[in-house]
């Protein structure tokens, strides 16, 4: 009977490692099936994975320390199964890099959208964690206008910095298309300046060119120009790094090629287990793997989501 138990319990751990590994519900019975020569249903897998609940509420209490100095915030959209339908949830995500280069998914909270009050739900709750910002240098976000309302009630002494790659997303869109690359050229010269003060000649130089073409376009720029330039008062080898969210989007194409399979979720608590399980692997992965996040030879960008390919 102990032995039986014990295989039992032995197969139910090696279901749920295979889940947080990143393998389908379907896909673990047929790998433990394999294993151990017994049937292993979906519906057991399930089961077993709804033990996770408990892991899932201790990383949301879990203390977190305060010697954090980079802070990167955006939200990725998945689809849940509901009683009156298919509908989509927001999934607000916070990833952190420690002064030594040490990277960790932080938190991350369901929402409606990505309203003044859902982000202040989870920055209020990495604040009361422990969070309280004292070492944060800069607070890199996608451009959410909810976002950037809820940093001036959390953590307003900390230096915000406006995404590159959805603010050139955004200007382009505004662009016919005869003028697309000479648009494109001049706002990449914004950014790309060696200098806060040559990036700030270079909006004047987009400003004279272009501001009788797109005056809306135009305006909204000069808005968030002091946002989009915080960078520049950072460590020259890290501007890269710290004037997009590409870091963390990163860790959002896992989030899709994970999900792309299951359609929908069937329930919000479903939702919960497959991000945690995804954040924990990229959490460990990085605990025992030498960070090169501010080290100079490494580029992090990435090739198909950057401010010097792809959309801009």
């Amino acid at each position: 009977m102990k032995r039986l138990q014990r295989r039992a319990e032995d197969v139910a751990l090696l279901i749920r490692e295979a889940f947080l590994r990143g393998i389908s519900t379907r896909q673990v019975g047929q790998v433990i099936g394999v294993i151990t020569g017994e049937v292993v249903s979906a519906q057991t897998v399930s089961k077993i994975s709804r033990s996770l609940d408990g892991m899932v509420k201790a990383f949301h209490q879990a203390r977190l320390s305060d010697d954090w100095v980079y802070l990167f915030l955006d939200g990725v959209s998945l689809r849940v199964r509901r009683p009156g339908g298919r509908k989509r949830v927001q999934m607000l995500v916070a990833y952190g890099v420690g002064a030594d280069g040490q990277r960790r998914l932080l938190g991350f909270q369901r929402s409606q959208g990505e309203s003044q009050q859902a982000w202040e739900g989870l920055l209020g709750d990495l604040y009361r964690r422990g969070l309280e910002g004292q070492q944060l240098k800069l607070i890199v976000t996608d451009g959410c206008a909810g976002l950037a309302a809820a940093l001036q009630t959390i953590y307003p002494h900390v230096a915000h910095q406006r995404c590159w790659v959805h603010k050139m997303r955004n200007i382009l869109e505004s662009v016919r298309k005869r003028d697309y690359d000479a648009v494109k050229a001049d706002a990449q010269a914004i950014y790309r300046a060696t200098h806060g003060k040559v990036a700030r000649a270079a909006f004047q130089r987009f400003h004279w060119r272009w501001q009788n073409v797109y005056p809306a376009m135009v305006k909204r720029l000069e808005r968030d120009l002091p946002d989009l330039l915080s960078f520049f008062v950072l460590p020259k080898h890290l501007w890269r790094k710290l004037r997009t969210t590409n870091v963390i989007e990163r860790c959002f194409v896992e989030v899709r090629r994970r999900t792309r399979p299951m359609v929908c979720f069937v329930n919000v608590h479903s939702v919960d287990r497959i991000i945690f399980s995804i954040f924990s692997r990229f959490n460990g992965d990085w605990k025992t793997t030498p960070s090169e996040f501010l080290h100079k030879q490494l580029d992090i960008t990435l090739p198909f989501y950057s401010v010097d390919r792809g959309f801009c």
